[in-house]
């Protein structure tokens, strides 16, 4: 017997979903997180699972851990101390970026302040042209005063961002070498080592997000390997990736960059899998902690990637899941401004103090303190008995909010409720119109701790009329990293027409990005299974500033069928902005790849049919829709397959409090997901 361990850490709890390999059973389990000691959540819930589910340290053949230390530390600025080269007279190019300002609406905008100050930007004479060639040699001596000046200055690390490094990265090679020898006690990171990709600001920003992460993720994994060997956990543990695969602990050290968003990344591909199990194509998911409401669409049963997706203030520009976040969690704080107008987060109660229900020292309204004077919330204990709703709490809360806005304490705390689904609502609109989609056409999958509580009221304000639960909502995160693949992306920038003079070097280009790939999978991982490819270019018309990424067929590679791949770049470009023109000249400027090394799904088996009718456990007053009504509250581990419910209700059960308001009928399908449609 043998245990696969999936862990997610948010801001308020730590998830743990396990896998027994021989059964294919599945338990999991909730505990809340100590900021002020880091780690010790980890080996508390490691411990309560050996106590409650008979996980044995020594039996653990996988550790996945998703972590949101590399993120956190960019939007709390708690990074390095760098240092930037550049090529001389780019000085400026992490502050000009691309000419944009985050609201071009507002004429109060300004950039955010960058994680890089201007005195610590040094340029370095040298010049690498854009076809590759050594114009003139780097000046070592200029560098040479640079790093001493950055080491008088205090960094802790050196980037290297040179122009033209993506095609050849000579110049950065050699003054990667000489920073190390000059400094050795400073971490060094080259932008081609990083993300080789064309646009010297996409390069330069992305390397800089991975020194500026580097020694906090590194000592948080290092610490992490400590204590997982002290408990006794054999297995090699992983890290889940933005791009919603899995890399080992030693990689992430030094590509932090590719695990900053790894939580949010595995929550969709968590629910991408039960998905595909329900046989549910286009979904739109929710997945809710206690400090963010993450947005991602699922197409034909495929979570969607992309670049640039935004941490904290700046953008990203490795592959990931796509993922829209704000701050709506359950712990989001509501607050009435200077002009009287009620506000909900981004601030939020965390685990400590937390929202003022837990009992644990917190005295602001959040909006499960809302949930709870509505009566929707603190029926039954909350993550695996960890917390205790005090509603008394959530009733002096809410009702200073309240005093503010001359409202009694129920509309009030409707109101909190209303304000956080109206956020939803606005950047559900945006991701929609971004993939030209109708949401009507999508099934909701709320998930994380406070997804289900709020989930079908966003989907009633949405018009979407199908709204689906899974079995363990509150863990969606942790089991996404137990179903995760070894998945690497490899890209190459080579700026050739699309015709068929450039069919050898295309072959040829992925032949190589084949290779680098398969060397990922099996030296630095030891990864000897199951693996495929999927190959990409990243295409544009002649004269145009930005491309647009095109899945290509192995078999168009093979044959030298560049009228193949021409055709699937009109089609896609159509498809995205209802416009092509297939007589014009097409620019193929990347080629990836992305090698996926495949990991076994757990066969979950499907329920047998109730033998009755579901019966609720009892009937609690509730405040919904602007009413004090009596509602059944149903047990979760009461529900069976084909077991059928009506709003309103609740249904609570030890991850998360499921909130059914009227219109809504459920019924209970064979992997117990709770399927619930709309009447109205």
């Amino acid at each position: 017997m043998a245990w696969r361990v999936g862990v997610d850490i948010g801001g308020t709890f730590i998830d743990f979903c396990v896998l027994e390999t021989d059964t294919n059973r599945l338990e999991s389990l909730k505990v809340l997180t100590t900021p002020d000691e880091p780690g010790r959540e980890l080996i508390d819930g490691l411990g309560l699972l050996a106590d409650r589910h008979g996980v044995e340290a020594a039996k653990v053949a996988a550790f996945v851990h998703g972590t949101t230390v590399g993120v956190n530390t960019i939007i709390q600025r708690k990074g390095a101390r760098l240092a930037l080269f550049t090529t001389a007279g780019f000085e400026d190019v992490i502050e000009l970026a691309r000419l944009r300002m985050p609201d071009m609406y507002s004429l109060f905008c300004t950039r955010p302040e960058q994680l890089v100050p201007r005195d610590l930007i040094f340029g370095i004479p040298g010049r690498i042209l854009a076809d590759g060639s050594d114009h003139y040699p780097l000046d070592e001596e200029v560098l040479a005063d640079a790093v001493a000046l950055a080491r008088g200055k205090g960094v802790e690390g050196i980037i290297i961002s040179f122009l033209h490094a993506y095609r050849n990265p000579l110049h950065e090679r050699q003054a990667r070498e000489m920073a190390r020898r000059l400094a050795p006690e400073l971490f060094v990171f080259s932008s081609s080592e990083v993300w080789p990709v064309i646009r010297e600001y996409e390069r330069t920003t992305t390397a800089i997000l991975n020194g500026y992460v580097h020694p906090r993720v590194s000592a948080y994994l290092t610490s992490l390997e400590t204590a997982l060997k002290r408990r006794g956990v054999s297995g090699d543990p992983m890290l889940t990736k933005s791009n919603g695969g899995l890399m080992n602990l030693e990689a992430g050290k030094t590509a932090c960059v590719s695990m900053l968003l790894s939580g949010t990344a595995s929550g969709v591909m968590g629910a991408a899998f039960l998905a595909r199990q329900a046989a549910v194509d286009n979904v739109l998911t929710l997945d809710i902690g206690g400090t963010s409401a993450d947005l991602a669409l699922i197409i034909d049963g495929r979570p969607q990637f992309g670049t640039g997706e935004t941490v904290g203030d700046f953008p990203l520009f490795v592959p990931s899941v796509s993922v829209t976040s704000i701050g709506s969690g359950g712990g989001s704080i509501a607050w009435v401004d200077g002009f009287g107008v009620l506000k909900v987060g981004p601030e939020s109660a965390g685990s400590s103090p937390g929202p003022a229900c837990y009992g644990r020292g917190g005295g602001r309204a959040t909006i499960t303190d809302a949930m709870a004077v509505c009566g929707l919330l603190g029926n039954a204990p909350l993550a695996y008995d960890a917390i205790a709703i005090d509603r008394g709490l959530a009733e002096r809360a809410v009702g200073e909010v309240a005093a503010k806005l001359g409202l009694g304490l129920q509309e009030t705390a409707e109101a909190i409720v209303e304000v956080a689904i109206s956020s939803m609502f606005v950047e559900v609109n945006k991701l929609i119109a971004r993939y030209g989609v109708d949401p009507r056409d999508f099934t909701l999958m709320p998930f994380g701790g406070a997804g289900p509580m709020l989930g079908c009221f966003l989907a009633r304000e949405l018009g979407i009329g199908k709204v689906i639960v899974p079995q363990r909502p509150g863990v969606v995160s942790a089991l996404g990293g137990l179903i995760a693949d070894m998945k690497s992306d490899f890209i190459r920038t080579v700026f050739v027409p699309a015709e068929t003079r450039s069919a050898p070097l295309i072959r040829d280009t992925f032949a190589a990005l084949r290779e680098d790939g398969e060397r990922w999978l099996r030296d630095e991982h030891g990864f000897l299974g199951p693996a495929r490819a999927a190959l990409s270019a990243d295409m544009r018309y002649d004269g145009q500033s930005f491309e647009i990424e095109v899945p290509i067929e192995e078999a168009w590679v093979g044959a030298g069928d560049v009228a193949a791949i021409k055709a699937a770049f009109h089609r896609e470009h159509l498809a995205i902005y209802d416009f092509n023109d297939e007589a014009a000249g097409i620019q193929i400027v990347n080629l990836r790849l992305v090698i996926t090394g495949m990991t076994a799904r757990p066969a979950l088996t499907p329920a047998p049919l109730a033998a009755g009718e579901a019966v609720p456990a009892r009937e609690v007053d509730v405040w919904l829709d602007g009413v004090l009504r009596r509602v059944p509250l149903y047990a979760r581990s009461g529900l069976a397959h084909a077991h059928r419910i009506s709003g309103p209700a609740i249904v609570v059960q030890e991850d998360t409090t499921v909130c059914i308001p009227a219109g809504f009928d459920a019924a209970i399908d064979a992997y117990l997901n709770l399927n619930l449609a709309s009447s109205t």
